[in-house]
Formats: structure tokens, C-alpha cells, sequence
């Protein structure tokens, strides 16, 4: 996993950076004073700065360095000095930055430091002197094409001087005594940090339907306790539920209360140690890590991190040894960090010493917000086309207020026909959808072959049943039950309510699609699982059973073979 990746050229699209701010100036007269003390304010807020060391050895061409170094800056301040126009390696910098702010959006805020911005902006004034000894430079030229070079070179620093003066800037003039001070807090303070937040926001949902109302709750526990608490959350849920959606939607709303932030994606795909280095490389912002070792992680981790107020979420955790390699014990954050966890099994989030403060059990959609966000995949709207309104419930329905369900099945809806949509619904009632049993299965997949069972037993035979009674029926098979149950409410693949078992429709429907998988699509006499009616009835009559076939359901006669 790599912690940036940068732009490798002025046409690229990236988002992702390097630097936070670029800073651009002369450092004949600003360098050991405004800059400087611009960079220092910067750093000590945490922001990655880039400032070039090398400015009393420029020559006439810029560096690749730094020419990168602008197109990976989010921000680039421009300090005006009086000095500014005196060098081409300035100049050459400010035409790049205006370049990155009109190709790649990048933001620019021009400081006009003891200088008229009015003489920035029509090269006159303080920049007058400058600019006669480069139109000069120009005529002592003989070659004409380095002439022509040098003329074109000329007009697009004027071209550049002229738009940066045009920016919303601040304008720091020779009178204002003690103000400096106060200017660099409030570039830090305000600014920088205003427009870092909008770029820092994380991509929630297409469409965020019903996600707010979801958080929020989440973000008000977050919000209370002690400023010097250590507060820890676990958002847990059958997969497709948005457990990561609505990590995201929670980061957005409460990241910019923290200097220190690490947003841990998907960490059940990534290596151990990858996953230490992106967090210390987040947090010290540092485009590279030293970790070569968990153990090394974990010292580097509790180094770094006790003394500071930290903002993490883990996403999608799905291994104990995940969180031991990255929030091992609460005692490895600073005061007033917050922790937020994402997971299908619930045990994860009760660890000794990670044992979360509050779990939150996501839920799935209600049918006005199901309906809302199908339509807008459906129909682009959040309300669905003349004539589709029927089918619409039909498709939610089946959905069973599952985000991805109705995400993946409003789009493959787009611009059909009303037949084309009975069509489909009756396909989907013999042939589930291939990538929401994809996204579904990863949890029936680490289970192990006992609880497999266990699952795949009740999703066929005992929904509906007494849990304890179905417990003693399968001991009976030697398949450890109680603590199979157990399990796999933990892990979302089954609810218990009122004592009586029952798991989520495209989850029984999974099942069935695993039993038929598992058999090779053979005759249902060769299924290790019989249910339907019809087919019970056809095996029976046919006499076409075999040795495959574990149990099987008849009018709430139920047989299953054991030990045979």
C-alpha cells in the first residue's frame, strides 16, 4: 500500500498529493524573516511544507524538483516581495503554480509582502527596475530564435504576474507594525485549514441517501466524554450494509477537530506492516515509513502516537491480529483521541484491552429510504419514472433494505423496459445476483467447515426455530452448535430475536446458491441440502436420493442423516 501518489505531470488528475503547501519567494528578503516564520507555523501545525533550501544557489533554469513539488502541493502561497521579480527561478515557479491552478484545480493564495499589489499586477512600481533588465536581457540577445524564446518567456511571467495580483490575497505593508504575526496565524489558522478540510473530504456515496441520520448518533458519542478520553466505537453489520460508507461520512463531519488523522481503508487486504506504515505516515505526514516489522510498528506506533490527539478508523476489520498490530491498547493513543472500528464480527470489538466503549449494529434501509436510493440508480432520480413505481417495490422488496443489493440492482435497471424488469425479477427468483452473493459470501467464506454447516443448516431447515431447540438437533451431528450459533450472530450472517432464529432473505438465498455450487449443478438427489418441496418430492418419488444428501425438509417433517 503506498501512502502517495503523485501527479507525474501537469496534465495528470490526480488527487492525491505530497505537500500540502508549496511555498514560493524570493529569499533575498524574506527567507530568515516572513517565509520563514511562515514555514516554521506551518510544520508546527502538521502540515507537510515544501520549501526549497537551495535559493541562494539558483541558476537560470528551475528544477525538475521542483516543478514536481508544485504539481504534488495542494496550496501554493506566493510571498511578493520586493525581490520576487528580480529572479527568472521565481518567475519561472509562479508560472508553473498559475499553470497547476488552471489544469488541475490546485488553490493559490498570493501574500503581497511590502509591495503594492497593483504594481504586481501591472509590472510597475517595485517591479518596474526588474522587469527592465530582463526586457534588456532580450535585446542583447543576437541568436533570434533565443530572442523569440526569451520574448515569449517575458510575456507569460507578465501573463502570470497578472492573474496571481487578481487572486484574493492578504497584503502585508511596511506600516503594519506587529501584524505579521497575527497574519501567518491566520493563514495557518483560517485559511490553510479551510481549504485543506474541503480537500481532505473523503468520497462518501454517490448518492448519500439515509447516511446521516445513520451517523449521527455515532458522531454525538464521539463528540461527549472528556477532552483527555481515549473514545473507541465499533460500527459492525452483514456485509453491503455501508459500514464504510458511513466511516466515511463520520470522518467528513469530525476530521478537522484533529491535527493527526488516519483513515485505514479495507485493512483486511492489506499486509500487517503495510498497514503500520500507512498510519505513522499519515500522522507524521511523511510520504515514506522506516517499519520493517510489526513488532518495529508497534514501537513506532505507541511512539508517535501516545502524546498526540489522533482521529483513526480501521475499516473492515476481520482478524484479532489486525488491531494488535495497529491499536493494540488504548494506552498507544494521546488524550482525546478517537478510534473508530469497522467489522462483520462483533468479537473483534471485544478485546481486552481494545474492548470498544459503544458498538453500534447497523442496520438495513426503511423502505422510503430503500426506495429513495434505488431510484437513483435506477432512474436518476429519487423518485421513480412514470409506470415503475410497482416494479420498484418489487426489486425493494427483494432487497431487503440492503444499500448494495439496491445499489447493484437499480443500476443494471437503467433505461429497461417495463418487460424487461418482470423479466429480470423473475431471473433474479432462480438466479441471484452475481455480485451481491460475491460481496455476501466473503463472510460465509472464513468461517470454519462446523460452522459452515451450522449456517447452512438453519438457513435451510430452521428459520423461525427455537435456538435452543436447534441447538440440541444439530449436537446431534456433533457440530458444536451453541457456541456455532453464537458465532454466527457475531459475524451478521444470522439474527436471534426473541430466541427464535432468522437470517437476512439474500443470505438464505446465498446459501441455496452455495449447496448447488458445492454439488457441481448436479440432480438435486446429489445436493447435500434438499428444501423445496417440489424437489423433496421428485427425489423421493424417483428414488434418485444418494449418499450426498445430509437433511432434508418435508411439510415441518425434518430428516437429517447422521452418521450414515
Amino acid at each position: 500500500m503506498t501512502t502517495h501518489e503523485a501527479s507525474s505531470s501537469s496534465s495528470s488528475k490526480s488527487k492525491l498529493w505530497n505537500y500540502d503547501v508549496f511555498l514560493s519567494f524570493s529569499g533575498v528578503d524574506t527567507r530568515n524573516g516572513f517565509t520563514g516564520h511562515l514555514h516554521a507555523a506551518l510544520t508546527d501545525r502538521g502540515y507537510q511544507a515544501y520549501i526549497d533550501e537551495d535559493d541562494l544557489e539558483r541558476g537560470e533554469e528551475i528544477k525538475q524538483e521542483l516543478v514536481r513539488a508544485i504539481e504534488e502541493a495542494r496550496i501554493s502561497i506566493i510571498v511578493f516581495s520586493k525581490s520576487y521579480a528580480d529572479s527568472s527561478w521565481c518567475l519561472d515557479e509562479l508560472v508553473k503554480i498559475m499553470e497547476c491552478r488552471y489544469k488541475l484545480g490546485r488553490r493559490v493564495l498570493p501574500i503581497f509582502y511590502h509591495v503594492d499589489p497593483s504594481h504586481i499586477r501591472k509590472q510597475n512600481g517595485d517591479l518596474a527596475q526588474a522587469f527592465q533588465k530582463h526586457e534588456e536581457g532580450i535585446h542583447e540577445e543576437k541568436d533570434d530564435k533565443e530572442r523569440e524564446a526569451k520574448q515569449e518567456r517575458v510575456k507569460q511571467w507578465r501573463k502570470a504576474l497578472t492573474e496571481a495580483a487578481n487572486l484574493s490575497g492578504q497584503h502585508l505593508q511596511i506600516t503594519d507594525n506587529g501584524r505579521e504575526a497575527n497574519l501567518i496565524r491566520e493563514i495557518v489558522g483560517k485559511i490553510i485549514t479551510e481549504w485543506l478540510l474541503s480537500a481532505n473530504q473523503l468520497n462518501v456515496a454517490k448518492h448519500p441517501v439515509g447516511i446521516n441520520s445513520r451517523v449521527q448518533d455515532i458522531i454525538s458519542y464521539l463528540s461527549g466524554g472528556g477532552s483527555n478520553d481515549v473514545v473507541m466505537v465499533g460500527i459492525w453489520g452483514m456485509g453491503g450494509l455501508g459500514k464504510t460508507t458511513a466511516a466515511k461520512a463520520i470522518y467528513n463531519q469530525i476530521h478537522h477537530k484533529f491535527q493527526f488523522k488516519s483513515f485505514l481503508a479495507n485493512v483486511s487486504a492489506y499486509d500487517l506492516v503495510d498497514l503500520q506504515g500507512k498510519l505513522v505516515s499519515d500522522i507524521l505526514k511523511q510520504t515514506e515509513s522506516k517499519i520493517t516489522s510489526v513488532d518495529r510498528g508497534i514501537s513506532l506506533i505507541k511512539n508517535h502516537l501516545q502524546r498526540r490527539s489522533v482521529l483513526v478508523i480501521i475499516d473492515n476489520v476481520n482478524k484479532v491480529e489486525q488491531l494488535n498490530a495497529i491499536a493494540g491498547n488504548r494506552d498507544w493513543f494521546g488524550p482525546g483521541s478517537r478510534i473508530i472500528i469497522t467489522t462483520r464480527d462483533e468479537r473483534l470489538l471485544k478485546q481486552v484491552n481494545m474492548k470498544v466503549d459503544k458498538t453500534y449494529l447497523l442496520k438495513g434501509m426503511n423502505e422510503e429510504e430503500a426506495l429513495k436510493l434505488f431510484s437513483w440508480h435506477a432512474f436518476g432520480n429519487s423518485w421513480p419514472n412514470e409506470g415503475y413505481l410497482e416494479l420498484s417495490k418489487e426489486v425493494i422488496s427483494y432487497c431487503g433494505g440492503l444499500p448494495l443489493a439496491l445499489e447493484v440492482l437499480g443500476s443494471s435497471m437503467i433505461e429497461r423496459t417495463p418487460t424487461e424488469w418482470k423479466s429480470q425479477l423473475e431471473k433474479l427468483k432462480k438466479i441471484p445476483n452475481e455480485g451481491i452473493m460475491k460481496a455476501l459470501r466473503v463472510s460465509f467464506e472464513r468461517l470454519d467447515p462446523t460452522q459452515k454447516d451450522i449456517f447452512l443448516d438453519i438457513s435451510c431447515f430452521f428459520i423461525g426455530l427455537d435456538k435452543d431447540f436447534v441447538a440440541k438437533i444439530l449436537d446431534g451431528c456433533n457440530f458444536f452448535a451453541t457456541i456455532g450459533i453464537s458465532d454466527l450472530h457475531e459475524q451478521c450472517l444470522i439474527t436471534v430475536e426473541r430466541n427464535k432464529l432468522n437470517m437476512h432473505d439474500l443470505l438464505q438465498e446465498m446459501a441455496k446458491v452455495i449447496i448447488s455450487e458445492n454439488s457441481c449443478c448436479p440432480p438435486p438427489g446429489e445436493w447435500s441440502r434438499l428444501w423445496n418441496y417440489q424437489e423433496v418430492t421428485d427425489v423421493l418419488r424417483d428414488k434418485s436420493g444418494t449418499e450426498e444428501v445430509e437433511g432434508l425438509a418435508l411439510h415441518h417433517i425434518l430428516i437429517l442423516m447422521v452418521g450414515f
